[in-house]
């Protein structure tokens, strides 16, 4: 018999290590850019990921008033608030998205890919997006994270 024991270890919050990234978005396709931003915000790029627990690292992304969509979804696609009265609901496109808030295109195509929990909202607290080049993050020296 095989003497050896593996233990899996589980990560609990006083054992996550952070790190900061900083992804520019210029010319990067939203959707492909933002899995993968949902996938480090999550942990699961790690192999102490661990369902219950929050050990993602901290995003920043720039330049988020220069990503692009495929297709004609500039015109197409519509982003739909409802303030909850009668009446209350409101819809945007994406073009009208990107000239008055353009950090909100990628925050809500990465709270969409979080899950639905008090897990999920501390999760997208990690994430900041910036619509130019400047962000007061220097201090935290963020490594650049590169998507294929």
């Amino acid at each position: 018999m095989n003497t050896l024991s593996y233990k899996t270890v589980s990560a609990n919050k006083e054992t996550v290590e952070r790190k900061w990234f900083i992804v520019d978005a210029q010319d990067q396709i939203v959707g492909r850019m933002c899995t993968h931003i949902a996938h480090m915000l999550r942990g699961k790029h790690k192999p102490s990921y661990t369902p219950h627990v929050d050990c993602g690292d901290n995003i920043i992304v720039i330049n988020a008033d220069k990503v692009r969509f495929t297709g004609a979804k500039w015109d197409q696609k519509t982003y739909l608030t409802f303030s909850g009265y009668p009446g209350g609901q409101k819809s945007r496109t994406a073009k009208e998205m990107r000239e008055k808030k353009p950090h909100a295109v990628i925050e809500n195509a990465v709270k969409g890919m979080l899950p639905k929990t008090k897990l999920g909202r501390a999760m997208v607290k990690k994430l900041f997006v910036y619509a130019g080049e400047e962000h007061p993050h220097a201090a935290q020296k963020p490594e650049e994270l590169k998507f294929n």
